[in-house]
């Protein structure tokens, strides 16, 4: 969500700018799931050649997390203690969420992001701009 407002801030800088102030001046890490979720829905909307240009560009700008053994056992227990929560992102549909989850945890950094469903998650620290 995060990554997606800010590599379309041309188009939409309201949204960008909210995620920007809880961002502050750190460096941006995103994970591999995230920059495959954003090269997914390039692809779904027919993207040309010069768009799909533009979003590596905007990429680079970005440290790409990428999955190692630790992250993929970290990314297993994290879904079996959401499942025996009940918590959403124990689900198959929110595979490429627990990974963008995974990652933050692994690398002890904030989650920024307005998804309803990183809420809860055991041993994430999210920072969002929604008040509840």
């Amino acid at each position: 969500m995060v990554a997606s407002a800010l590599v379309n801030a041309r188009l939409d800088r309201s949204g960008a700018e909210q995620f920007k102030e809880l961002i502050s001046d750190r460096p941006i890490i995103v994970s591999f799931a995230t920059v495959t979720e954003l090269h997914f829905g390039a692809v779904k909307a027919h993207w040309g050649e010069f768009r799909l240009r533009s979003l590596d560009r905007d990429l680079e700008g970005f440290t790409v997390a990428q999955p190692d053994d630790a992250l993929m056992q970290r990314c297993a227990r994290l879904r079996f203690a959401c499942e025996q929560l009940g918590h959403p992102l124990a689900q198959k549909l929110h595979e490429a969420d627990r990974w963008i989850a995974t990652t933050a945890i692994v690398g002890e950094l904030d989650l920024v992001s307005n998804d309803k469903v990183f809420r809860d998650t055991p041993g994430l620290s999210l920072l969002t701009t929604l008040s509840e």
